[in-house]
């Protein structure tokens, strides 16, 4: 009886995570979708103890919130752990990533919002610039290091593929310069039907966040 709260397709990096590490690894769900910044969705998030943020999971009587944290649980309650890789220093070098992910690149996240609908053209900002670079690197040490015969960061597919793919929309809806393993990367994500299903569905929404739709 799982449930996933969600937001807006076109623009919730945070809900993209898990909902597509669901969707990849074959964990059934229900999805619940919010409009945000509506009353309604303020309505309805007062239920939880998220403090109105999405994504929230729903496994009958628990709530678990955060995006990380549900993709945690979820390895742990659904995949036997497989959520992460099963080499230590892989596994180890996942979590690292994936917590750099949550936890910085704040001028990614401010000049390049997420918007399924548009791409856009942007000079960014010297400190923008640097975190993209960095996620550069991350890429190719993660794919060069560890991914061996497989597409993704860490050959198989794991959590941290899940956090890094709003990234890999932005890289590819913005326009970034790719080439080689980051290119690539990029790829294999937008090749994932379940990501196609999100993009369209978020092209098929008709609510406006203005302070995500870039203007450059």
């Amino acid at each position: 009886d799982l449930s996933l709260v969600i937001g807006n397709k076109n623009y919730s990096s945070w809900s993209l995570r898990p909902w597509v590490f669901m969707r990849q690894t074959g964990i059934d769900f229900h999805e619940r979708r919010l409009a945000l910044f509506t009353d309604e969705a303020a309505h309805e998030l007062a239920k939880y103890d998220s403090d109105s943020k999405v994504p929230i999971l729903l496994d009958g009587d628990l709530e678990v919130w955060d995006t990380l944290a549900i993709l945690e649980y979820l390895s742990e309650q659904y995949l036997g752990g497989r959520g992460w890789p099963q080499d230590r220093s892989a596994r180890a070098t996942a979590r690292s990533i994936s917590a750099e992910m949550h936890s910085s690149f704040p001028a990614v996240r401010g000049e390049m919002p997420m918007n399924c609908r548009k791409s856009f053209d942007i000079t960014l900002s010297e400190k923008a610039a640097h975190e993209v670079e960095r996620v550069k690197t991350l890429w190719r040490q993660c794919r060069n290091q560890f991914g061996g015969d497989g597409e993704w960061l860490f050959g198989n597919y794991s959590i941290a593929d899940a956090m890094f793919a709003p990234v890999a929309l932005r890289f590819h809806g913005y326009g970034i310069p790719l080439s080689g393993v980051e290119a690539d990367y990029v790829q294999s994500v937008l090749g994932q039907s379940c990501i196609q299903e999100w993009i369209e569905a978020g092209k098929q929404e008709s609510e406006v966040i203005a302070a995500d739709e870039v203007s450059h």
